[in-house]
């Protein structure tokens, strides 16, 4: 499901709850109902833009009674900073992912098949909460240096090239073009979908840095300058 459209989903509070609810435990309507403290016609609503969404599953048991439980693993990222706003969802990955091959983690993926012992299971938990943790430290400062990073560009935009002076084009927007070249992005219409812009506005930012050799003209592709 899109990102977008999982965060509008998501951006009820009671949905929130129910989610929180059935991460427990599987619940049905009435149950639901009591906890929430709304309707059932409501919950019947809100568990119908859950399931269509992916997010929850239901089953019925002997008494026809019908249960709902949480469909998948999800995890949604939201990233705000002076230079973009985006999100994007994750599913987990396959057991057979080699971690080994990403080379700035330094991660132990051994996984026993006899550890079947609980007192193992329990230790192997507490290692992946730990490593959760230290994973979602290194995100808090990736980010923080990204926008650090983001930040010298567009000051040396402004002091050294010139450019996004006021009342004209902001410095911002010169950096967030760079990085869309730095991530990739070469036609003057990846960079504008990636920096949220005109292309014609792209395409004047990428003349403007291209006559202080910031940028490189290839014809109908654009690269970092090489000096």
């Amino acid at each position: 499901m899109d990102s977008a459209a999982l965060l509008d989903l998501l951006g009820n509070e009671n949905r929130r709850r129910i989610l929180r609810l059935l991460a427990r435990k599987p619940c049905y309507v009435t149950e639901i109902s009591e906890y929430l403290g709304v309707s059932p016609k409501a919950v019947i609503d809100h568990l119908r833009k859950l399931e269509e969404a992916g997010l929850v599953d239901s089953r019925v048991d002997d008494q026809r009674r019908k249960y709902f439980s949480i469909a998948r693993n999800l995890r949604l990222e939201v990233s705000v900073s002076p230079y973009g706003f985006g999100a994007k969802s994750a599913y987990p990955a396959s057991r057979g992912l080699d971690m080994t091959r990403c080379r700035y983690l330094s991660i132990d993926v051994s996984n026993p098949d006899d550890a079947a012992e609980l007192v193992e299971l329990a230790a192997e938990l507490e290692r992946l909460e730990k490593l959760s943790s230290e994973l979602s430290m290194a995100q808090r400062w990736v980010q923080g240096r990204l926008t650090e990073v983001m930040d010298g560009i567009s000051e040396q935009v402004q002091n050294s090239a010139g450019l996004g002076s006021p009342g004209g084009t902001d410095a911002r927007f010169y950096a967030e073009v760079l990085a869309a070249l730095a991530n990739g992005a070469e036609r003057v219409d990846e960079i504008a979908r990636r920096a949220d812009a005109a292309p014609e506005l792209v395409e004047e930012a990428l003349r403007r840095l291209s006559e202080r050799g910031v940028v490189e003209d290839e014809g109908d592709r654009w690269r970092l300058g090489s000096g």
